[in-house]
Formats: C-alpha cells, structure tokens, sequence
C-alpha cells in the first residue's frame, strides 16, 4: 500500500532524528574537561606516557585532560569507575594487557571486567616487551640452557612474579606450557622483592619490564636471557629474543585505550585522531623511547581485533595453569 506524503515525511525524520542528534553531539564534544583513567599509581611508564599524551590533546581539544590515578584490585576499580561513566567520550580508561586482556578472563562476572560488554576500543597506544633474567642459582646462560635444566628437573625450578594473574606470572606459565616443562611460580607483591629473591638465590628466575631488571643487570647480580618482544631492545642490544630458541613465544605488555561502551563512533574516532597526534609528538617520542616503548595509535578496528585475540591467547594459558585469584 502507498504510503502518504506526510506518511513518508514522519518516517524519514525518525529516522534522521538520531543521526542528527548523534552528530550534534559529535560536533559539541567535548563539553568539559576530559579524564584519562588509570589503575596504577604515579610515576609507572603508563602513567608517565599518559602525562606526556594528556596536554597534547588538551591543547586540540580546547578542554582541560586530566590523568586520574585509581590503583588497587588488579586495575578494576580504575575499569569499573569507567564502566558506569556516561557513554560520551569524557572519560578514558587507560589500561595495560593485565587490565584489558587478562582481567577479563580471570574477573569475568565482575563489572568493568567485561570487555564487549561495558566498553568500546579506542586504540592500542604503545607496547614493550619483557626481559627474562636468571639469578645467580641457575647456572643458564641462555632460555634454550633454562628449558633443559627444568626438564630435568621438574618442579624444582622457581620463577618468581610481581603477583598472581599479572603478565610477569603469565609469561612463566606460557613458557612452561610452550617449552613443556614443570617450574613453580612464587608470586609476590610487586616486582622488587621478587628481584631481592632472584638476587638472592629463592627463586631462580624472572620475566618483568626492562625498566625494572636494567639497573640489577648493570649491577651484575642478574643475567638476561632473553627478551620477550618482536624486535630486539635498545637497551639489551647483544640479548636475543625469546622466540630465536622457542618460535611461538612472544609477548609484549602493552597500553590501549577504551571508552563507556555506546559512545559515539564520530566521538572515538576524534579521540583517536588526538591520540595519534599525540604521540607523534617529539618530546614524547623521545620520552617513549628512554622508557623503551614503541608507540602505535592504532585504529579502534585494529585495537578490537588485536585485544580479541590476546584475549584468546591468555584464556588458553590461565585454563592450562588453572590459575584462579579471588
């Protein structure tokens, strides 16, 4: 049946009626000052790539960004605050692989845990890898002499970690899964008395950030092995990567950007644009680079497919190790 002229004319403007409104408030955006949300406190390299990013696009975007430190419960109170906020742009959670990709599979009913439910990608900000390093207890002086000395010895090779369900536990627990060996985490909290045990001989390995084995392998009291990520480190220029001895391991812990889930695609991609500008920046490239990062400010299609599949990829591992926190 033919539709009336004024038939026609109802049905076109409900229809354009949101669009309209979407990009009224795409073109208004923002309206107040912006957050940058983070789960760890002060001084972090998360947290120092944020105050170099914030200005930045407080400058583009003519409002105030301001980094908001919210430490505690494994990044979740910083997600869940970012969860219920209003899905329009405003506040940004800035996370790490343990807040975006591991979190949500060990924290799954929690709120803020669940990643296609309660947010939206915005982009994958930077990454960097891992340096594995030995203690004077284990007489390895590559990963391929660490997996053979912990085939013969099942269960007797410790490796320590900054705490349970953190990226440092996971790589010891994807290593044992990959390289087929028996080593027993000891979790501790936070990375500096697990690197006092190393040093003194309780446990007698570790993967953890550059930043924070450099100074103690200076010093002599620890031997890299192997670092973790695609491309070698500039700081650990003679150290080969882990997957030279073992092709399938490789891991890197990055940052990424999420928003409320139901923001507006035209808002996202305005904040990633900034994001990106942001970061080609030089004193943060610069910066970025002493802190051994490699900046990326991809798109939020690229940061969803990436994000999905490291998710997959840390599911397998946690099921494997049946790791549990509470």
């Amino acid at each position: 049946m033919a539709l009336s002229a004024s038939r026609r004319r109802f049905m076109l403007g409900a229809v354009a009626a949101p669009l309209a409104a979407r990009a009224a408030t795409a073109q208004s955006f923002p309206n107040r000052p912006l957050r940058i949300v983070i789960g760890f406190p002060a001084g972090g390299g998360i947290d120092i790539l944020a105050r170099l990013i914030a200005p930045k696009m407080s400058e583009r975007l003519g409002q105030p960004v301001i980094v908001e430190n919210r430490p505690g419960a494994n990044g979740q109170i910083a997600a869940q605050a970012v969860a219920q906020s209003d899905p329009d742009g405003h506040t940004i959670f800035f996370g790490t692989t343990g807040n975006l990709a591991i979190n949500p599979v060990l924290y799954a009913d929690r709120p803020g845990a669940n990643i296609e439910r309660d947010f939206a990608p915005l982009s994958q900000v930077a990454s960097l890898g891992f340096v594995l390093v030995v203690g004077p207890a284990l007489p390895a002086k590559s990963l391929a002499d660490l997996i053979e000395i912990a085939k013969a010895r099942p269960g007797q090779v410790f490796f320590g970690s900054s705490g349970s369900g953190g990226l440092p536990h996971l790589c010891g627990e994807l290593l044992n899964l990959q390289a087929a060996i028996r080593t027993v985490h000891v979790p501790y909290r936070g990375s500096a008395p697990a690197f006092t045990d190393l040093i003194s001989g309780q446990v007698h390995y570790v993967f953890d950030a550059v930043a924070i084995a450099l100074p103690h392998i200076q010093a002599g009291k620890i031997q890299p092995l192997a670092v973790t990520g695609p491309t070698p480190i500039a700081a650990l220029r003679d150290v080969p990567l882990a997957k030279d001895a073992l092709p399938q391991f490789e891991v890197v812990n990055w940052y990424g950007m999420v928003v409320r889930k139901g923001t507006s695609i035209e808002i996202i991609a305005r904040l990633q644009q900034e994001v990106a500008r942001a970061l080609r920046e030089s004193d943060v490239t610069d910066r970025a680079a002493a802190l051994g990062l490699d900046l990326l400010g991809t798109t939020p299609q690229q940061f969803a497919a990436f994000q999905s599949a490291e998710i997959e990829k840390w599911s397998r591992v946690i099921k494997s190790a049946n790791i549990r926190v509470e």
